[in-house]
Order: structure tokens, then C-alpha cells, then sequence
């Protein structure tokens, strides 16, 4: 390691990377330094560099490191003081690998996308705590090769709650011919990762996690929930199925969480799970047990399984119980076949079955009626509309007790008519 006045280049993979600020401090409490990190993602480099390697990444950036009051900024608010950075850096060195990615709304960027553990240390010197890789690779950046099964306790319930969960996710992922590798997230979370073959797109993958979401959900009603919306979640574990729509991505193993106790997400095996805590994996012990265990999700590389009885279910959901999409999260466009996307406490109720019955070239007489009028009815309503139709301008109408009563506001007082049925 040298030195160059306020920084210092490390020789990693066969690259020099300078380190910047060096002695800055990221983690105050547990008086861990910038260095520190750089040198805690070296040493667990085969692991993380497995957990990305060739997949375009996302960088949560904490240039300033975390202390208390230190906030992530969100499309709402850029002012926080860490951010996502989706693009590569225009400062990135040649030997920075990218991915050309297309994001939701059609618009594209290179990504980073790592293909070793100096382009790993090169981001942790900008401040990147958490890497968020796409679970896709670079040579297909459009078929996702890993389900992410995404555990997320709701308020009343904890970590504990998750790890309950998991050996049930487990035992159905059986049932389907699959098997998970879980992980901690970091938080007070669980992520579960399936190796898949890469052959179908990010809506047959995420209809299928919604579909096995929902088999999960039946067999534990009181556990977990499928409910996008939080009002309806309750108390139990959300399965996030949106995880796996495009551009949403959770946290790789390895990767540090801004808290003041620099947690990592920590790979573990299905016998440990039950006795762990997320406080038994940060920055200052992962890299012994790195050293000791190895890499705990090695396996993923060993396999990869078809969701063919994942969407089988998915049709059967539909065709036996009317169950089709979920909604999307709010920052998508609208997708095909995606139900309303209001919280339903806000939603308003659905208006009665109308049609247009009106013809003729005069627009102010084509109003939509209920379809149960008679044509002796419709011919009434019609000739109500065209009255004066410059001087009239119809600002409320609605079916009730047998009767449209119709508000209409003309350049005068508010008089209001009404037609029987």
C-alpha cells in the first residue's frame, strides 16, 4: 500500500486504486474509517465479486459516511447526503466494465457491472456501502437468471417473523423442483436466491414469484401477505414480488447497510438460520467468518431451474380464483393487465355500466345513460342534452332511485332537472 499526501493506492486484482480521504470517518461508533471499508470488501472479494460479477449494478453512494441525522435522497428530495447512482461515473477508469441497461420508462444507460474485485474497491472509494445488482448478466441484460424472494417484515413483526417464514419458502420451493440460498439482508429481513435458466422475460419471472407469493400466502394466512398496499398488510412478512420487476433490486451479499453499526448481508446455510441475528454480521467480523466459512451462496453457481410449475400455478391461480396481476410500484408506467393502482382506502367507487346510445354530429348530445333505460327514456334525455347546448354545461348526473337527476349549471343560477325512468 502507498501513499500519495492525503490518499493511498492499493494494488488490488492487478489494478492500482487510490484511495481518497482514507482516514475520513464512515462508521463513528464502531471507529470505522473509509480505508476500512475499502480493505473489509477486499477481504471478502471473492464473495461479493460472486454476488456481481458480469450483472449491471446500482451504487448507493454515502461519500460522507453515516452519522446520525444522514438521510438517502429520493426522487421527492435530492438533498439527502447519500444517493443512487445508476450510471457509470464519468471519472471511471477504462478498465470499468458496464452493462447497457433499459430502465422502465424506455430510457437506457451503461451500468457498472464488475468484473473484479478492484472495480469493487474503485466504487467502495466513492462511497458506495450497498451494491444493488439487476439479476440479469450483462450478456442478457433482458432475462433474469435468479428469483429473489424477498422476506419484508411489516411493523408488529421482526426478524424472527422472517426466519419462521423461510423454512416454509423453502419447503415449497421443493415442492416446484427448486431450492433457495438464504441470506440476511442486513436489516430485519430474509432474501432467499434461486439460480434460473435465463430464457424468460422480467414479467413471466415476476408473475411467477407473484404466483408463488400467493401459494405461500394461502397456506399462511396468519404469516404472510401479498398486499402491495400497507394499509392491508397487517401483521405478518410481505413477500415483495415487485423485487423482481425491472430495475428493482435489493442489496447483494457482502454489502454494508447504512446503520450506525455497519451490518452486512450476510449468506448463510438453512441450519444456522434459525439461531442467527443481524447483529452478528458487520464490518469487523464478516471478514474472519468469510475466512473460516467461505462463501455461503457458492452453491447458486451449481444450478439453474426452470419456472415452468411457477407459471403452470400462475394459470390455475387465474382460471380457478380470478387472480391476475398485482400492481406495479408508482414509479412505473402503466402496465398491460395491471389492476388499478390507488390505495383502496382512496379509491373511488365503481360507477354504474354506461354506453354511448347518442348519434348525430352534435357533440353536447352524445352523453353516455345508464343501459338499462328504455329507447322512450333515451330519447328524453337526449333532447335534454341538445337544449341549448351553448348556454348549458353539464357538471354532475347520476342514476338514482330509479331517476337520472341531472345538475345543470347554465350562465345563470345552478337549476337542476330530473328525468324518470
Amino acid at each position: 500500500m502507498a501513499s500519495s499526501k492525503d490518499a493511498v493506492i492499493l494494488d488490488v486484482a492487478g489494478h492500482e486504486v487510490r484511495i481518497s480521504s482514507p482516514e475520513k470517518p464512515y462508521f463513528a461508533d464502531k471507529g470505522i474509517r473509509k480505508i476500512d471499508v475499502v480493505e473489509y470488501f477486499v477481504a471478502v472479494g471473492e464473495g461479493i465479486l460472486f454476488a456481481l460479477k458480469d450483472r449491471p449494478t446500482t451504487l448507493e453512494r454515502w461519500p460522507g459516511g453515516v452519522f446520525e441525522g444522514a438521510r438517502l435522497s429520493t426522487r421527492m428530495d435530492n438533498t439527502g447526503d447519500a444517493f443512487y447512482q445508476k450510471r457509470v461515473p464519468k471519472n471511471a477508469p477504462e478498465w470499468v466494465p458496464t452493462a447497457h441497461i433499459t430502465f422502465p420508462s424506455g430510457r437506457t444507460a451503461d451500468e457498472i457491472a464488475p468484473d473484479s474485485v478492484a472495480v469493487v474497491a474503485w466504487c467502495a472509494n466513492l462511497g458506495t456501502l450497498t451494491f444493488h445488482p439487476w439479476p440479469v448478466g450483462k450478456a442478457d441484460v433482458e432475462s433474469p437468471n435468479q428469483i429473489r424472494i424477498d422476506l419484508d417484515p411489516q411493523p408488529g413483526t421482526d426478524f424472527a417473523d422472517a426466519v419462521w417464514v423461510a423454512p416454509h419458502v423453502r419447503e415449497l420451493l421443493h415442492e416446484y423442483g427448486m431450492e433457495g440460498w438464504p441470506k440476511t439482508s442486513g436489516g430485519r429481513g430474509v432474501h432467499i436466491y434461486v439460480p434460473i435458466q435465463p430464457r424468460w422475460t422480467f414479467t413471466d419471472v415476476r408473475r411467477a414469484v407473484i404466483a408463488f407469493g400467493r401459494e405461500l400466502e394461502r397456506r399462511l394466512p396468519d404469516r404472510v401477505t401479498m398486499s402491495w398496499w400497507k394499509e392491508e398488510r397487517g401483521e405478518k412478512i410481505f413477500i415483495d414480488y415487485n423485487q423482481m420487476a425491472r430495475d428493482r433490486t435489493i442489496a447483494s451479499a457482502y454489502s454494508i447497510r447504512p446503520k450506525p453499526h455497519a451490518p452486512v448481508s450476510a449468506p448463510v446455510d438453512w441450519d444456522e438460520l434459525p439461531d442467527v441475528s443481524p447483529f452478528d454480521f458487520d464490518v469487523l467480523t464478516m471478514p474472519a467468518r468469510f475466512r473460516e466459512v467461505g462463501d455461503k451462496h457458492a452453491g447458486l453457481a451449481d444450478h439453474a431451474f426452470g419456472i415452468e410449475p411457477l407459471l403452470e400455478l400462475a394459470e390455475r391461480q387465474a382460471k380457478d380464483d380470478g387472480l391476475g396481476d398485482l400492481p406495479y410500484p408508482p414509479d412505473y408506467p402503466k402496465m398491460p393487465g395491471e389492476p388499478m393502482r390507488v390505495q383502496p382506502s382512496r379509491a373511488k367507487k365503481p360507477a354504474a355500466a354506461t354506453r354511448m346510445w347518442c348519434s348525430g354530429s352534435n357533440h353536447a348530445a352524445k352523453r353516455s345513460v345508464p343501459v338499462s333505460w328504455t329507447r322512450r327514456n333515451r330519447r328524453k334525455a337526449c333532447i335534454l342534452w341538445r337544449s341549448r347546448p351553448t348556454a348549458l354545461r353539464i357538471s354532475q348526473r347520476r342514476w338514482t332511485s330509479g331517476s337520472l337527476a341531472t345538475s345543470i349549471r347554465p350562465r345563470s343560477p345552478c337549476v337542476s332537472r330530473q328525468i324518470r325512468a
